[in-house]
């Protein structure tokens, strides 16, 4: 899996999910041919096949502000979009032996830290992955846009 593509004709969009018709270039591998062409782009994905399910738990900013003691009440302050759970995310088979506090680099995502939660008594299937950092600075958009605090 996540081997490299090169894509030869559009998107369609189908609810959630696209589908895309492409073509695998085994000398593009890594993104470095040896013929020197340029990549435009690399497929990474998981198999729907084959995948597992797992909770992913997305943490953003707790506050709306940058400091909320300035506030006169700091729970007006508080950023209701600060966790977003999304069940049943699709992930490497191999994960499913993911031990708490392992680290991961989900792409194009973020970086994720295997939860306590994972593999309880109660759930011992279950898998939790807690987004540690995302690759998406939206902070600093909405203070360049004079959004944030």
């Amino acid at each position: 899996m996540g081997d490299d593509h090169q894509v030869q004709r559009g998107r369609q969009r189908r609810r959630r999910d696209q589908k895309l018709i492409c073509t695998y270039d085994p000398d593009a591998t890594g993104g470095q041919p040896k013929d020197n062409r340029k990549i435009k782009g690399t497929l990474h994905w998981v198999s729907a096949e084959h995948a597992i399910d797992a909770e992913a738990r997305l943490y953003d900013r707790l506050f709306k502000v940058e400091n909320p003691t300035h506030a006169e009440n700091f729970l007006e302050t508080l950023n209701p979009n600060s966790l977003e759970v999304i069940q049943h995310c699709k992930v490497e088979p191999s994960l499913e032996s993911a031990k708490a506090m392992e680290r991961y680099q989900f792409e194009r995502v973020g970086y994720f830290c295997v939860d306590a939660d994972s593999h309880s008594a109660s759930t011992p299937k279950r898998i939790v992955f807690n987004r540690t950092i995302s690759l998406k600075d939206t902070w600093s958009a909405l203070v360049t846009k004079g959004k944030a605090g």
